[in-house]
């Protein structure tokens, strides 16, 4: 057993003060990524700061039409919000691709941001993994790595952001909302997280005793297309091996506002602007969505045994996005 203490904060300043005046500690939500490694003994904090009571579980619509989602607002309640699934279709979609209905029950929306950027190698303290232990090399690069990052990796990390709701906000411009010793701020979602680089033990531009308090959604008309779709070797509670997010305005017969994300590929949902450039003023072709996506997708670098990531994300792409404007055949 590793010993532990435990604080139920009671508002989003004493949650800041007691993470911050107790070294080693963490945050806790739902627990569902969390207590996961610290059975593995990934994970050891010091001290455990419970969230869970803090007024942060409304999905609330702002005067400007924006939707501010509480940062413990449970998975399974975000994906039915009615006007989630009105306005914004492919974050609910994404939510229910992701683990099974109990976890949903359990997992929060800012833990489900903070879920660790992982692979097999990280979760068994038995092999090396310069996220979980810097300098002992990455085990996935010569080993077992079909899985693995085609785009945006280093040689010191190659694990894939696991996250499906975070790949939707990616592609609908969310920001995160963090109070930290500094005060207030946001960043947006494709910022949120990192690449690997030199650093792959840090997940995020989280600061230090920093806790998001919600995320930000911009205002966006009914009906406005948008999906999400995830391909993984079975139908339910499986990590994605290449999934997509778009959002597509149509109008006048081209192309007006094009948003796209690729999950499972990189250390961090993929903001596909090389793909959106293209398809802007273009006619919804699917000539033209494979050119856009071919574009993008032009920086992979896959490794020995993950090429098939690059032609199954492309494929999935085009599908999505023919899905939210019909192409005409050319």
């Amino acid at each position: 057993m590793k010993p532990f203490a435990y604080v139920r904060a009671a508002s989003v300043e004493e949650a800041a003060d007691a993470f911050a005046s107790r070294p080693g500690a963490r945050y806790l939500g739902g627990g569902t990524n969390l207590v996961d490694l610290m059975k593995l003994g990934v994970e050891q904090p010091a001290t455990l700061v419970d969230i869970t009571r803090l007024p942060l579980d409304t999905v609330e619509e702002l005067p400007d039409g924006s939707v501010r989602i509480g940062a413990t607002v449970r998975n399974s309640d975000l994906a039915a919000h009615p006007v989630v699934r009105d306005r914004y279709p492919a974050l609910s979609q994404a939510v229910l691709a992701g683990a099974s209905g109990q976890l949903r029950n359990a997992a929060t929306t800012g833990g489900n941001l903070l879920q660790r950027t992982r692979c097999p190698y990280f979760q068994d303290v038995s092999k090396p993994c310069n996220k979980r232990d810097p300098g002992s090399g990455c085990g996935a690069r010569d080993g077992v790595h079909r899985d693995h990052a085609v785009l945006g990796h280093s040689a010191q990390c190659i694990a894939t952001n696991p996250s499906d709701m975070a790949v939707a906000l990616a592609a609908l411009d969310a920001r995160v909302e963090l109070h930290g010793p500094e005060g207030e701020r946001s960043v947006p979602v494709t910022e949120f997280h990192r690449l690997p680089g030199d650093h792959p033990e840090r997940d995020t531009e989280i600061g230090p005793g920093e806790l998001i308090t919600g995320v930000l959604l911009p205002a966006a008309p009914a009906g406005l297309p948008s999906a999400y779709r995830k391909a993984r070797d079975r139908a339910s509670y499986a990590f994605a091996l290449a999934s997509v997010a778009a959002v597509l305005d149509v109008a006048d017969g081209v192309v007006q506002y094009a948003g796209i994300a690729f999950g499972a590929l990189a250390h961090r949902p993929w903001r596909a602007r090389l793909a959106e450039q293209a398809l802007l003023g273009a006619a919804p072709t699917t000539a033209a969505f494979e050119h856009a996506v071919d574009l993008e997708l032009a920086a992979a670098q896959p490794l020995r045994d993950n090429a098939y990531k690059v032609t199954l994300a492309r494929n999935l792409a085009v599908d999505v996005l023919g899905g939210l404007a019909p192409p005409t055949r050319t």
